[in-house]
């Protein structure tokens, strides 16, 4: 029956439905930004001083993806953090590859549904893991590359000065202004209850989390129910024909299409199980769709104050594409992620057990253990 529903709606109607929540996103990101403002400067430093320290940036956006199950909503928190001046670029550059690498979890997650056929399992998880193979071998890259150098975030502050032209400090997003009324309303409503500053700011930041995460979730849903058909088409289609170039495109499109690259890269583990596609031409896929996936940061950017909160936006686009570049573009570093995710799931195959410590380990204990340890 819901499915009946969904399918009376009119095309129309769901894209104006769509283009509201945009709106309610924005909405959210940028009450987020003014809640972290008004709590004050010594809030924010306690609330924030632990993420100095790269490694624990790096597990706490790992986690909060993990949390969310969408590097979208995190990626979005963070850029409203560092809108708000609670956090440093320097900051958040390792929470947004954290977060880059905790989307990953999903399509880990919907590959263990395979677990009782072997050979379906053994493809899905390969499937499912090539992805987390490249996101960390990206990390284990670029992580140290910008903790010596500075390059990256160097790169995305040199992109945001040629987006914005020289008085890009100063730059004011009209889409901001757009979305400040509600904002205002929220604030004088909650002020109007007697709170401390601290109080409000926190009922801010709680309303924006909210707001933020359930405006992707119907944004998703509704993207997913419009493109549905010609998506598994086109999904189809490209990758019938092999992979490369080609279908790094395809990702990246899909997942600006429903905004989320966990749907995208889900799409491929039952195809994969099934022996519809190879290992080798759904990999890049996973690549265009980890690049596809920072538009939504991109998109909050522009309802947040100054030039920094769209630098670390762009800090995650350049995080994915070098990635690509490096080790897709790169011939003889291009096969690690699908042999170590071969590997993985020959070694699942054997005993089980590999495939869920995998899962419980990387995406959940050893960030844990790396928060207590380097805190």
């Amino acid at each position: 029956m819901a499915e009946q529903r969904e399918e009376r709606v009119p095309r129309w109607l769901r894209s104006l439905i769509v283009a509201g929540l945009i709106y309610l996103f924005l909405a959210g990101v940028s009450s987020l930004e003014s809640g972290i403002k008004v709590m004050g400067a010594d809030t924010q430093e306690r609330l924030f001083s632990q993420v100095s320290n790269p490694f624990v940036g790096l597990f706490i956006g790992l986690l909060g993806t993990v949390l969310v199950q969408s590097s979208s909503a995190s990626t979005s928190v963070i850029v409203g953090l560092v809108a708000s001046g609670a956090l440093g670029i320097d900051q958040a550059v390792p929470m947004i590859m954290g977060a880059n690498l905790g989307t990953t979890v999903t399509n880990t997650l919907v590959s263990l549904g395979h677990v009782r056929q072997s050979n379906e399992f053994r493809r899905a998880l390969a499937a499912a893991t090539v992805h987390d193979f490249f996101n960390l071998m990206s990390v284990a890259v670029l992580l140290p590359i910008e903790l010596l150098t500075g390059r990256l975030s160097w790169l995305a502050h040199s992109t945001a000065d040629f987006l914005l032209g020289s008085g890009g400090s100063e730059w004011e997003s009209p889409i901001k202004a757009w979305v400040k009324h509600p904002v205002s309303w929220l604030k004088d409503v909650l002020g109007s209850i007697g709170l401390t500053s601290t109080g409000l700011g926190i009922a801010m930041v709680g309303v924006g989390l909210v707001v933020v995460l359930l405006a992707l979730i119907a944004i998703t849903k509704n993207m997913k129910t419009l493109i549905a058909e010609r998506l598994e088409r086109s999904m189809n289609r490209v990758l019938g024909r092999g992979g490369g170039m080609v279908a790094i495109v395809v990702g990246m499109l899909v997942t600006i299409a429903v905004q989320s690259s966990s749907i995208t890269t889900s799409i491929l583990i039952p195809m994969s199980a099934a022996g519809v596609i190879t290992l080798r031409n759904a990999y890049p896929v996973t690549l265009g769709a980890n690049v596809g996936t920072t538009i939504t940061a991109l998109l909050a950017a522009m309802a947040a104050s100054g030039s920094d909160a769209l630098t670390i936006a762009l800090v995650h686009t350049w995080f994915n594409v070098l990635g690509i570049v490096i080790l897709f573009g790169i011939p003889f570093l291009r096969p690690l992620p699908i042999r170590a995710a071969e590997l993985l799931a020959e070694m699942a195959i054997r005993r089980r057990a590999v495939a869920f410590v995998w899962t419980l380990g990387v995406f959940i204990i050893i960030p844990l253990i790396g928060i207590a340890v380097f805190r």
